[in-house]
């Protein structure tokens, strides 16, 4: 849809530099060969509304031949979605999803109560020659009575979710409601995740009715306040105050995010998301005890059963 003037016509102001609660410059981290950039968690700050982490894939270039081998892992308490700008994986899940995922599609996995998971580049892509991989992966925290749901999966096309374009900006809405649109994914939270292209000097107004609100730089630079942020910042706002984000001279692409705050603190350990320690501790057991094929809580992935990850020794 053509991006509304009316979202404009009170564009708040460029605000003030002390609008930014957080400034987050990721951690890269190595995920068996392969490297990610993790914004969250962040010793500063864990949380943007629900969204309880952000890892920057890539961009990573393949030889023919190579490609990605994430063997199945479990997951609860938590929703993964998965955005990608370059490349193509396959995902399996213990649902019987058997599903790839391509720029500008959504692959939404709600792990609930427990699920498991693998993404592995096809033999087909694999021999198809040299490949790429560049996207974002992402986990929202349930709400406190979503934690134990079963769990669910959607996938939906790139022309599934609803563009907002003109005067120099294009945004795609990934997950929740903003600017006037709704994303079609299943939300169990308030929240919104957009894929955001600006044309230099192009302005983009933070929608204004969510509590939460961050922003992550994927190419290029913004201005905000005066002051010039580059790729792989996060930056993330305080609530309430009016927000514009200006495009540098070569334009900038964007990952906007956001929602309401939790309702109490999550734990995180491994690929857990609980509101309480023992839940935690019951997924680590349930996951150390494997016997996958009569597993009440985990079984692994319909298709990709030879392997898996272990249980991780003990972190602090």
């Amino acid at each position: 849809m053509s991006w509304n003037p009316t979202l404009d016509r009170h564009a708040p102001g460029p605000g003030d530099i002390d609008s930014i609660e957080t400034v987050i410059v990721p951690r890269a981290r190595d995920i068996g060969g392969f490297e990610v950039r993790r914004a969250l968690p962040a010793p500063r700050r864990q949380m943007v509304g629900p969204f309880i982490f952000f890892d920057q894939i890539g961009p990573a270039e393949f030889i023919t031949g190579a490609g990605i081998d994430v063997r199945p892992h479990p997951h609860i308490g938590l929703g993964t979605v998965t955005y990608l700008y370059q490349g193509e994986f396959e995902h399996r899940d213990s649902l019987g999803t058997q599903q790839m995922i391509r720029p500008g599609a959504v692959n939404w996995m709600v792990a609930g109560g427990g699920v498991t998971h693998s993404e592995r580049t096809t033999a087909e892509t694999r021999s198809a020659g040299p490949g790429s991989l560049f996207g974002v992966q992402t986990w929202i925290a349930l709400p406190e009575d979503k934690e134990d749901m079963a769990p669910l999966f959607e996938h939906h096309d790139r022309a599934a979710l609803p563009v907002l374009e003109g005067e120099g900006k294009e945004v795609r809405l990934i997950l929740g409601a903003a600017w006037g649109a709704r994303a079609p994914v299943t939300m169990l939270s308030e929240a919104f995740y957009a894929d955001v292209v600006l044309q230099p000097a192009a302005k983009l107004p933070m929608p204004d009715d969510h509590e939460d609100r961050g922003l992550y730089i994927m190419q290029g630079a913004v201005e905000i306040a005066g002051q010039t942020f580059d790729t792989g910042q996060m930056m993330v706002f305080r609530p309430g105050d009016a927000i514009t984000v200006t495009a540098g001279p070569k334009g900038a692409r964007l990952m906007a995010l956001g929602g309401a705050t939790m309702g109490g603190p999550r734990h995180i350990w491994w690929n857990f998301v609980a509101s309480s320690r023992d839940k935690i501790e019951e997924a680590k057991q349930a996951w150390a005890a494997g016997a996958f094929e009569t597993n009440p809580r985990f079984q692994l992935p319909p298709g990709d059963d030879a392997e898996f990850v272990p249980l991780p020794g003990p972190r602090a």
